[in-house]
């Protein structure tokens, strides 16, 4: 008699949480940076951010606490600048990467500079002029979005071409609102893969384009989910506009990167190399 086997029960996904006095956007971004090193790993991610006072860094210890298991620590990534905060969220029992303090003291030294240890130090708006020219890109990014506008397309820095779906839309706001970055993006559409010339509103512009693909199981998928069932969700229409898409670029040595196994942090760091992309 056959013996019955019982199927191996997925691990447990170990605890991140991404701590921070602000937004939490620094936490999450280089916490994140340190867990993609691991993909072996399943981890279920959790972002605490403004810990602005020690009761709420108690409360959030207790949180973290709750968390543990016999099994199970949870990884703690911290950006908090305030000294007391800071010491309050160090007394949990889960395993502290503490992002800001471990490195300041060095930093410290070498400036021979005190630090102020001020939440609005790491947070604030800092230099003004920067902060104005990242607000100014993202206005830009919007109003270009998904080819809605053609005007002043000169004053882009860069121009993301691909078909729908392959991740332009975030791209753009991230290297505005990260960068500065004024980018203008635009959707290949039916008619610009009857040829391999570049569509004629950018064509003027082919220095500033990059292009974007995917694979054609990822680009189904994602449009699945927003037509499902539809020809332009199709495994052979997305083979087909990628394709065209390949070839189009290739026809203008226009640089690409492949988006479907890439984070949003990783595209803008490979467009921003090869296009010598400085910040805003």
């Amino acid at each position: 008699m056959a013996s019955s086997t019982t199927p191996a029960s997925s691990p447990t996904p170990t605890p991140a949480f991404f701590l921070a006095g602000g937004t939490g956007i620094s936490a999450e971004t280089l916490g994140n940076m340190m867990l993609q090193q691991f993909p072996s790993v399943a981890f279920s991610r959790r972002k605490i951010p403004f810990i602005t006072t020690a009761e709420r860094a108690r409360q959030v210890v207790t949180e973290l606490d709750a968390a543990m298991t016999e099994t199970v620590t949870p990884l703690v990534f911290s950006t908090v600048s305030d000294e007391e905060i800071r010491a309050e969220l160090q007394q949990t029992r889960c395993a502290f990467i503490d992002l800001f303090g471990s490195h300041l003291a060095t930093v410290e030294h070498v400036l021979h500079v005190n630090a102020v240890h001020t939440v609005g130090a790491l947070h604030g708006v800092g230099d003004l002029g920067r902060y104005e020219a990242r607000m100014r890109a993202v206005e830009y990014a919007m109003e270009h979005d998904d080819g809605q506008s053609m005007r002043n397309l000169e004053q882009a820095q860069l121009i993301l071409i691909a078909p729908s779906r392959c991740g332009k839309t975030p791209t753009s706001i991230y290297l505005a609102l990260q960068h500065g970055i004024k980018v203008a993006n635009y959707p290949l559409v039916e008619e610009d893969f009857e040829s391999s010339d570049l569509p004629l509103p950018v064509r003027p512009y082919a220095a500033k384009c990059f292009g974007l693909l995917s694979t054609a199981a990822r680009l189904s998928q994602v449009r699945g989910e927003r037509r499902p069932g539809s020809r332009y969700a199709s495994l052979a229409q997305c083979s087909y506009e990628l394709r065209r898409a390949e070839a189009m670029y290739r026809a203008h040595k226009v640089p690409v990167v492949n988006s479907s196994a890439m984070s949003v942090e990783e595209i803008a760091a490979v467009i921003m190399q090869s296009r010598a992309l400085g910040n805003g």
